[in-house]
């Protein structure tokens, strides 16, 4: 009541005294405090933003830290490396960046619900939460309720950049698939190229590949062995080169130890026991050299430089494998010279009244099946024989001629004598004894006794080296002297009273009845062979000098080859044709050497050159000498297969696979095979 009389006494300008105190106290007691205390809260909060960020990367550095420490255990140093270099590049992982990133469908857990998952990812504080709302309120008008945790849900434009970058990624991965797909079917192409470039007659018919020598080593423990042999290899050059002498010797030491104890093990059965701890041993010092001497550049350059040194080696060994194959395809093994010596004598100490075949009148009598066999190798004849006569139906009405040289024609006839095949008529001559076959007469006897013809032949420009010499050594093959070889060409004059006669090699085998044969209609050619000629081979012009214009005059180099081994002549149309003088024409123009180079194949092409009638290939399997890659199932149903190439059956190098269909046609428990320690 004081205070309203007061005030009701003074006048207005006492009213207005009082009110300015009244609001600076109110100012400083209330309003002042309120902003203190306002702008104290802001700064809290940015200060405990900024805390939380630094605290949180604290933990992310420490559990990095923690984590790298963990792989140094389990990862190389080049490992840890990369891992280290892309986590620079790459954020790490967090909420926010889950957020930011979304990942992929294929990586959702399975299990875990839609809603389950974003909640589980995206639940933020009630704050934030708030914050979140009032900012969406503001922006879009939405009434969102207090504590209301809804998934943030992807607008459309940011679901249609996903499904672009995904699909640009599936595109991608797709490009590169495919240039690897190319790059392989590249790399297959080339190799196919090199090996069409492969001159198999060069490489003596030979490959390393055969199923014989084939081992796929799938032997982990043997593997492991081999690639630490290889790597210690490496870092001892790399440590000598950089002084590191102790480290040097120890790798050695260790490799020699590794050497003793694989030696030529090929399987990890075949292993010593010690072999886990030489593995051991070796791990540990290629492991403390990789950490002293690792340099990508280095260690790759001397893998490389390893790479040309054993290709280099390859190729050396490959021509000295060649020469050596070559060699023991023209020689005579020790067995069959010791056969072919003990039938001579055996033979010579017969009474001559002895030494004569039966039922030598079906000789010349045209109504019967008649071969012409031509050899110097005693057991490869026999089973051409047998195996003829033990598959013919009527083996009666089959007549042999065998005409070999004069240094096996004792043994010849003793074998046989003793041999007999069956009901079978046999005759064994001496192509030495035929006087008719001289140097006048025939241009490679002639040819033969020339100084240039036995420079060519015997010396071979002197090769001074293993490698050198492989490629001249077919040259002086003894079967390119031989008249045994070249007598081919004369069958009408050593069987005048013949009208047809099958001409079988020595390395062939009969598995079905052959009479067949002589009901093939030639239609007029005089001779009835298989061809062998493929896509691009055995054609002329691998035969034939077609740089030589006779040749390129003459001949097609296109025209398809075809197989000696088994023929059927016409004798009849031979003599029509007069086909030994078209031979003695070709034979004279070639005595420089200058339109094929040897054999008998080159020259019976050009002789029967437009006269050959194809036979079903059914009839004549060839390539059991040099191809390991033979259907089964041609050789099985072939009437004759053939060992043409160095790998014949009689020889060590024989392919393990094809050797059985020969030997069953020899009685190992002959004496005299016994005797000459000749067996399976």
């Amino acid at each position: 009541m004081a205070v309203k009389r007061g005030v009701g006494r003074n006048n207005n300008g006492g009213v207005c005294g009082l009110r300015l105190p009244v609001i600076l106290l109110l100012f400083f007691s209330v309003l002042a405090p309120l902003l203190f205390l306002t702008g104290r809260g802001i700064h809290f909060r940015d200060s405990t933003d900024q805390k939380d960020v630094t605290t949180g990367s604290q933990i992310s550095n420490w559990r990095e830290r923690l984590a790298m420490q963990h792989l140094k255990s389990l990862f190389s140093k080049e490992v840890l490396e990369t891992i280290t270099a892309n986590m620079q590049d790459l954020e790490p992982w967090s909420l926010d960046n889950m957020r930011k990133h979304p990942l992929p469908s294929s990586w959702k857990v399975a299990g875990l619900e839609t809603s389950d998952q974003n909640s589980a990812v995206l639940n933020e504080p009630k704050d934030t939460a708030d914050a979140t709302k009032n900012a969406s309120q503001n922006k879009e008008g939405n009434v969102v309720k207090a504590g209301d945790y809804s998934p943030l849900v992807d607008t459309p434009v940011k679901q249609q950049r996903r499904r672009l970058r995904e699909q640009r990624r599936e595109k991608r991965a797709n490009q590169l698939v495919q240039q690897t797909d190319e790059a392989i079917i590249k790399l297959e192409n080339a190799a196919i190229e090199r090996s069409k470039g492969v001159d198999s007659a060069v490489l003596g018919k030979y490959s390393i590949w055969r199923r014989d020598f084939e081992n796929e080593n799938s032997d982990t423990t043997v593997r492991l062995m081999r690639d630490q042999m290889i790597m210690a290899r490496v870092y001892s050059s790399i440590a000598k080169t950089k002084n590191k002498l102790d480290l040097y010797q120890e790798l050695l030491t260790r490799l020699k130890d590794s050497q003793r104890t694989l030696g030529e093990v090929t399987t990890d059965a075949d292993l010593p026991h010690s072999a886990p701890e030489k593995i051991k041993a070796m791990g540990q010092v290629l492991s403390k050299s990789r950490e002293e001497l690792y340099d990508c550049k280095l260690v790759t350059m001397k893998l490389r430089a390893m790479l040309q040194s054993a290709d280099e080696q390859v190729r050396s060994l490959k021509k000295q494998s060649t020469f050596l194959s070559q060699l023991a395809a023209k020689t005579v093994p020790n067995g069959i010279h010791c056969l072919s010596m003990r039938l001579t004598i055996g033979y010579y100490l017969l009474p001559l009244e002895k030494r004569k075949f039966p039922r030598s009148e079906n000789l010349e009598n045209p109504s019967l099946y008649h071969y012409a066999l031509f050899s110097d190798n005693v057991l490869a004849a026999s089973v051409v024989v047998n195996s003829t006569i033990r598959n013919a139906k009527e083996p009666e009405k089959h007549v042999f001629h065998l005409v070999t040289d004069k240094l096996n024609f004792g043994a010849m006839n003793m074998w046989f004598l003793l041999n007999p095949p069956g009901k079978a008529t046999i005759h064994v001559e001496n192509v030495d004894e035929f006087k008719w076959l001289n140097a006048s007469y025939c241009p490679v006897l002639r040819q033969l006794e020339s100084a240039a013809m036995k420079e060519y032949y015997f010396k071979a420009d002197h090769p001074t080296t293993l490698s050198a010499g492989s490629s001249n050594l077919k040259y002086r093959n003894p079967k390119y002297l031989s008249m045994l070889n070249h007598l081919r060409f004369y069958l009408p004059q050593v069987y005048p009273k013949l009208n047809k006669i099958l001409f079988l090699d020595d390395d062939i085998v009969v598995q079905k009845d052959l009479t067949g044969l002589w009901a093939v209609d030639l239609h007029g050619k005089v001779n009835g062979a298989v061809e062998t000629c493929g896509e691009s081979f055995h054609r002329f012009d691998k035969y034939l000098n077609f740089s030589n214009p006779k040749i390129a005059r003459n001949f097609d180099p296109n025209a398809c080859g075809w197989a000696y081994g088994m023929n059927m002549f016409d004798l009849k149309e031979w003599k029509k044709k007069d086909i030994t003088g078209i031979y003695h024409k070709w034979q004279n123009m070639n005595e420089e050497r200058t339109l094929w180079k040897l054999g008998t194949l080159p020259p019976g092409l050009i002789t029967f050159y437009g006269l050959t009638h194809p036979l079903d290939k059914g009839w004549h399997v060839l390539g059991l000498g040099y191809n390991p890659s033979i259907d089964r199932a041609d050789i099985d149903n072939a009437a004759v297969i053939h060992y043409n190439g160095n790998m014949k059956p009689w020889l060590e190098i024989a392919m393990t696979k094809y050797k059985p269909y020969w030997t069953k046609y020899i009685k190992y428990n002959h004496p005299y095979l016994r005797n000459c320690n000749l067996n399976e």
